[in-house]
C-alpha cells in the first residue's frame, strides 16, 4: 500500500509503501466494538461506595432486651431497617468492570482500526515534526499550515503518533483542542477510532510493526 510522504508544510515530497500485513486488514466491527468495550471497562473505576452494616458505626449493644419489652426484638441499630443503618445491596468500590480479551484478537482490532483510516483517507503522513520551541503557537501554525494545503479539517480531531517521546511536540500540543499526542508503542484501538485525523511521523511505522507484529 502506497500513501503519500509530506513535509510538515504539507508539500508532497514521495510516498512510502505501509505494512499490508497492520495498514490493510478487512473490517470485522463485532471484534473491534468488543476490544473498545474491554478497553472502556478496564479503565473504569468503582467510585460510587455505600456502607453496609459492617461499615457504620454504632451497634455495639442491644437496643433493648430481647423480651418483655412488647416491641420488636433488635439486635443492632446497624441493621438496614434502621435510620443511619447500613445499605442492602447498594453499590460499592469492591466492584470490578474488567474484561479480557485474546492478545491477538487485541492486536487485530488495532490494525482494523489503522487500515480504517487508511482507506478512509484520515492518515497523514509525515516524514518528520520539528518545532524550535515548545509553544503552542509553533504548533498552532504547523497545524493551519497542514489544514490548508491539505483541505483536512483538524478541528474534528487529530490524533499525532510519534516514534518515541517528544517533550517539545507534546507540550506545544497539550492547550490545542482535539489534539492527542501518543507513542507508536502506546496506540490502541480506542484512541484510534476516537479522532478523525491520524498524523502519524514515518519513523512510527517501524515502531508500529516492530511492537505488535514481533
Amino acid at each position: 500500500m502506497d500513501v503519500k510522504l509530506y513535509n510538515q508544510k504539507g508539500e508532497e515530497i514521495g510516498k512510502v509503501a505501509l505494512p499490508v500485513s497492520i495498514f490493510d486488514v478487512a473490517m470485522d466491527r463485532d471484534l473491534v466494538h468488543q476490544a473498545v468495550i474491554t478497553q472502556q471497562a478496564n479503565a473504569r473505576k468503582a467510585i460510587a461506595h455505600t456502607k453496609d452494616r459492617s461499615e457504620v458505626s454504632g451497634g455495639g449493644r442491644k437496643p433493648w432486651r430481647q423480651k418483655g419489652t412488647g416491641r420488636a426484638r433488635h439486635g443492632s441499630i446497624r441493621s438496614p431497617i434502621w435510620r443511619a443503618g447500613g445499605v442492602t445491596f447498594g453499590p460499592t468500590k469492591e466492584r470490578v468492570f474488567s474484561k479480557k480479551i485474546n492478545k491477538k484478537m487485541k492486536q487485530k482490532a488495532l490494525f482494523m482500526a489503522l487500515s480504517s483510516k487508511v482507506r478512509d483517507k484520515e492518515t497523514i503522513l509525515l516524514d518528520k515534526l520539528n518545532l524550535s520551541e515548545p509553544k503552542t503557537k509553533q504548533m498552532a501554525q504547523v497545524i493551519d499550515g497542514l489544514e490548508k494545503k491539505l483541505k483536512i479539517d483538524f478541528n474534528k480531531g487529530t490524533l499525532i503518533v510519534l516514534s518515541k517521546v517528544d517533550q517539545s511536540i507534546s507540550r506545544a500540543s497539550r492547550n490545542i483542542p482535539k489534539i492527542k499526542v501518543v507513542r507508536a508503542n502506546s496506540l490502541n484501538v480506542l484512541d484510534v477510532l476516537s479522532y478523525r485525523n491520524l498524523l502519524m511521523l514515518k519513523p512510527a511505522i517501524g515502531v508500529i510493526k516492530q511492537t505488535y507484529k514481533s
